[in-house]
């Protein structure tokens, strides 16, 4: 293995320690929203070429529905919550109350349904980085789209790939149960936030 390749590898390693600390507390929020039901975990942290996302990431050739939050700023970043549309019409139908997931457009009521979905856990997770980085990271209203996924994601990735020829994504997974749900939680950093994480850890670049 080159030096290079350990690196980047113990950095991941470090910096997955870290999400997985920020994760633990975004699962706690969203148990408590969706009443015991949805508990989330970090699926990976890693490095790949910007033009390898589409490839790794399988998005499929339909619109996802997403919630995206923001944080603007020299420390800044994206967090993408995404859903296929069935999955994203459950939440939205548990959240209300609703028996049977809604159906055409997206009412008022279901767009803000899951946009609160990201904010509580776009909070919570953000809320943890600021106690483990001693700096304040406030993110930007939710707002809701219906897109392409890579299209999304690459977007977010470019501050990244503007300075690297990888680009570093975090991903988190979610569950009923014992039932692995279609969601995603899309965390990217900026280079910026990227350098904190590692410098809170004392990891020479």
């Amino acid at each position: 293995m080159s030096d290079k390749s350990h690196n980047s590898g113990m950095h991941l390693e470090i910096l997955h320690q870290i999400l997985s600390a920020a994760t633990h507390e975004a699962s706690a929020a969203m148990c408590r929203w969706t009443s015991g039901l949805i508990t989330m975990s970090l699926d990976e942290v890693r490095e790949i070429p910007l033009e390898a996302v589409t490839t790794e990431y399988d998005f499929g050739l339909d619109m996802l529905t997403m919630v995206v939050l923001t944080l603007n700023g020299e420390i800044g970043g994206s967090m993408i919550l995404c859903f296929d549309e069935d999955n994203g019409r459950d939440l939205a139908a548990s959240l209300l109350s609703r028996k049977e997931r809604g159906e055409g457009d997206w009412t008022p009521l279901e767009r803000s349904a899951l946009c609160e979905t990201g904010n509580i856990l776009g909070c919570a997770y953000l809320n943890a980085l600021t106690r483990l980085l001693s700096v304040e990271l406030v993110p930007s209203p939710p707002y809701f789209i219906q897109d392409y996924g890579a299209s999304v994601l690459e977007q977010a990735l470019m501050e990244q790939a503007a300075i690297d020829d990888q680009v570093m994504i975090c991903r988190t997974r979610f569950t009923r149960g014992d039932q692995e749900l279609n969601w995603n939680v899309f965390f990217v950093p900026n280079s910026q936030m990227r350098q904190m994480m590692e410098e809170s850890l004392h990891i020479d670049a």
